[in-house]
């Protein structure tokens, strides 16, 4: 089977996007509001920032791909049979006997903000050998993130796979996904994530991420700073408060949704997913119609515990801008006549 296209079904297409880097196992406390001394029981879920926007992007109706590496071990086939449960494509997922499968512990704090204890190398043993070029350059998009540029095989695989995107004019996203613990300095990760930054077309940023790269956090006048000419879009998330998109001729800020968080682990993917499914399916949409559909991606996976468990669908998202913006622009509409 190729990585190109999903298993020969009547409903098979050909695939859109690529996503590229860490897949892994999250294990999430069950009990809410609990650090890593006193969770009581953790709950299994396949995660990794890439993984979960590819799965984001399936469940949006976006025909997804995964390039990456696991150990050939339970935890690693766990993580294939997920991601092709979930739709994506996982030809190119490799099973490393040598490496065991990466894991990530995470405590959940009451408002569901958490905190990452990593064992073993998230950004896995990926090196330029694995790749399917060709696949890459047929597919419109390539995703990655900051975790691949860490080690030195996976980064030179990322670069390699970049410029085979690049080759074709095909759109590159970048995820900043900032977790200094797993870099050896500040400065490394502020270079290397700076340098995906200018090889990427389009940017995702948060507000924190932002701050560490310009000491700023004004979304337009900072991310102005790290735009670029092959830039298409820069987008900073502002948490539940929503998001200011950037493109070459304007910005746009758009608020976020009410809901009651549950696990924000994976929110920053489902709005990357959900930002990414509308360039890819609607690209002449108004911005804010983006930006607010990602928004309502990422709201809605606050909802449930774990990342990719918690990616939501399509009719999920238009449901809940449905019943929360266009309820109030009505509302606003009907006050004004």
């Amino acid at each position: 089977m190729s990585i190109a296209t999903l298993p020969e079904t009547e409903t098979a297409r050909p695939i859109r996007a690529i996503c590229m880097g860490e897949v892994l196992i999250d294990f999430v406390p069950t009990v809410t509001g609990t650090d890593l001394a006193t969770a009581p029981a953790f709950q299994k879920a396949p995660g990794g920032a890439p993984a979960n926007v590819a799965v984001g992007l399936a469940r949006l109706g976006v025909p997804s791909a995964m390039i990456a590496k696991v150990g050939a071990d339970g935890f690693g086939r766990f993580l294939i049979k997920a991601l092709v449960d979930a739709g994506v494509d996982a030809t190119l997922v490799r099973q490393d006997p040598a490496n065991r499968t990466p894991l990530a512990f995470v405590s959940l704090a009451e408002d569901g903000d958490r905190e990452f204890l990593f064992y073993g190398e998230p950004w896995g043993n990926l090196v330029p050998e694995d790749l399917d070029l060709a696949a890459i350059g047929a597919a419109d998009l390539l995703h990655f993130g900051s975790l691949a540029l860490i080690g030195e095989g996976p980064r030179a695989a990322t670069w390699a796979a970049v410029d085979a995107a690049r080759a074709q004019n095909r759109m590159v996203s970048f995820d900043a996904n900032l977790r200094l613990d797993l870099w050896p300095s500040a400065d490394a990760a502020r270079a290397a994530i700076r340098q995906g930054i200018a090889r990427s077309t389009v940017i995702k940023l948060s507000d924190e991420e932002l701050e560490f790269l310009t000491g700023s956090t004004d979304a337009v006048v900072a991310g102005r700073t790290l735009w670029h000419d092959a830039a298409q879009a820069l987008v900073v998330t502002h948490g539940s408060k929503g998001c200011t998109c950037l493109t070459r001729t304007e910005h746009v800020s758009v608020g976020g949704f009410s809901v009651r968080p549950v696990d924000t682990t994976g929110a920053g993917d489902a709005f990357v997913a959900g930002f990414l499914s509308g360039l890819l399916t609607t690209p002449d949409a108004p911005l804010a119609d983006l930006c607010r559909f990602a928004n309502g991606a990422g709201a809605l996976a606050t909802t449930q515990r774990g990342a990719i468990p918690a990616m939501p669908t399509r009719e999920a998202v238009t449901s809940l801008i449905a019943a929360q913006f266009n309820a109030s622009s009505s509302a606003t509409e009907q006050s004004e006549s």
